[in-house]
């Protein structure tokens, strides 16, 4: 009887362990599946990248100007329309580069290992200089173009930036400027998939509008942002700041953007100490950096 009572224990117990393992293995792939699809976000930052906005640099040439980013550790750029080139060339950034400069930006762009990923800010007037923009940004591959459109061009420039299948970012500068608040991004956006948000975060702020509550409001919009701070909270010429000194809040912004899924460009953007702002520049890498990697 004890022997039988062994065996039927020992049956029991490995039917059981049979069923939980069974279970386990079901469950554990579902819950990965899961997380997959719709709350995992351990890789996200792994997409970001951090550039420099050019006009952080605007006193000095293209060329210097990339010297700087480069000895800045930073490898994107977003460049605007406008800064002499240098370098022996005679033009400036934009759509009248004659072909020589372009190919010699080209070249010390591969030299440095840099890449430009967008251009602005721009509102072009016309139809034909919108395409000569689109033209250029196509050229150099980048992957959006920031910029302030007009309303009558809303639906223009939606067509041609899915024909060219690069998005266009609408820049918020501050008051009056229309685009101040994410409400008025918003409406340009209804209707047109391929307009979306350039999230300048200093221009919100001297705007008394909060970053993360902007953010949130154009959720799956956001193309690129303006990594900047400022001093005073809703003030319109406030000062720049190394970010992280001023009024805003990086880390809860940092925390929306992971929880969004953003996959775009952080563009530092200095508007300060025009002269000697390299150090403020990688102040602010290291601290975008610090950042991040709590996020991890």
């Amino acid at each position: 009887m004890k022997k039988i009572a062994c065996t039927f224990l020992g049956l029991m117990c490995i039917v059981a362990l049979t069923r939980c393992n069974s279970g386990t293995t079901t469950k554990t792939s579902k819950s990965d599946s899961t997380a997959t699809a719709t709350t995992d976000t351990s890789n996200v930052t792994a997409n970001w990248k951090l550039g420099v906005q050019m006009w952080t640099f605007r006193k000095f040439t293209f060329a210097q100007a990339l010297d700087k980013v480069d000895s800045a550790g930073i490898k994107y750029i977003e460049a605007f329309w406008g800064q002499p080139l240098g370098d022996g060339m005679k033009d400036s950034f934009g759509i009248r580069m004659s072909d020589a400069s372009k190919a010699k930006i080209k070249d010390l762009l591969k030299q440095k290992g840099i890449s430009i990923v967008a251009m602005g800010v721009i509102a072009p007037p016309t139809r034909e200089q919108w395409k000569e923009a689109f033209d250029l940004a196509k050229e150099f591959g980048l992957s959006y173009i920031t910029a302030e459109p007009r309303k009558d061009q809303w639906d223009m420039v939606d067509s041609m930036a899915g024909e060219y299948g690069i998005k266009v970012a609408i820049h918020d500068h501050p008051k009056p400027d229309m685009y101040w608040s994410p409400d008025s991004v918003l409406a340009a956006i209804k209707g047109h998939p391929n307009l979306g948000s350039c999230a300048d975060l200093g221009h919100w702020a001297r705007n008394g509008v909060n970053p993360v509550d902007a953010l949130k409001e154009l959720e799956g919009h956001i193309y690129g942002v303006h990594l900047k701070d400022i001093v005073k909270f809703g003030q319109v010429n406030a000062a720049d700041t190394v970010v992280g000194k001023g009024v805003i809040d990086f880390p809860p912004i940092f925390q929306e953007l992971k929880r969004q899924h953003f996959s775009g460009m952080f563009s530092i953007e200095h508007e300060s100490n025009w002269l000697h702002s390299l150090p403020d520049v990688i102040e602010t890498r290291k601290i975008y950096e610090a950042q991040v990697a709590k996020l991890q």
